[in-house]
């Protein structure tokens, strides 16, 4: 199973920028699509943003993030970026990463592994 590792979270103030990354130390995280999620105590899960495999590279963003959020992969760090700006105090979460087969799987709650997620606070 792969050992996925988030970090990047913090806490800032509204309007602010945060760069998670998903990063999993001896896997190839490139033939994987990778979603990010988030999910507050007693909220449901929701999918943030997800990008397929590096051979098609489509991307998914929830309506919440769109314009603000940008999901990205570096191959040669084997890592994938989520780009957080303007950031809301309604972004404050766990977010975590996790593998899947697709974008469209992975939404539908089709998951390979996940993360221990990082924390984002946004103050007002």
């Amino acid at each position: 199973q792969v050992r996925l590792e988030e970090s990047g979270g913090g806490s800032v103030q509204s309007g602010g920028s945060l760069r998670l990354s998903c990063a999993a130390p001896g896997f190839n995280l490139e033939y994987y699509a990778i979603g990010w999620f988030r999910q507050a105590p007693g909220k449901e899960r929701e999918g943030v943003s997800c990008i397929s495999s590096s051979s098609d590279g489509s991307t998914y963003y929830a309506d919440s993030v769109k314009g603000r959020f940008t999901i990205a992969r570096d191959n040669v760090k084997n890592t994938v970026y989520l780009h957080m700006n303007s950031l809301k105090p309604e972004d404050t979460d766990n977010y975590s990463c996790a593998t899947g087969a697709s974008w469209e799987r992975l939404l539908r709650g089709v998951f390979g592994s996940w993360g221990r997620g990082t924390q984002v606070t946004v103050s007002s």
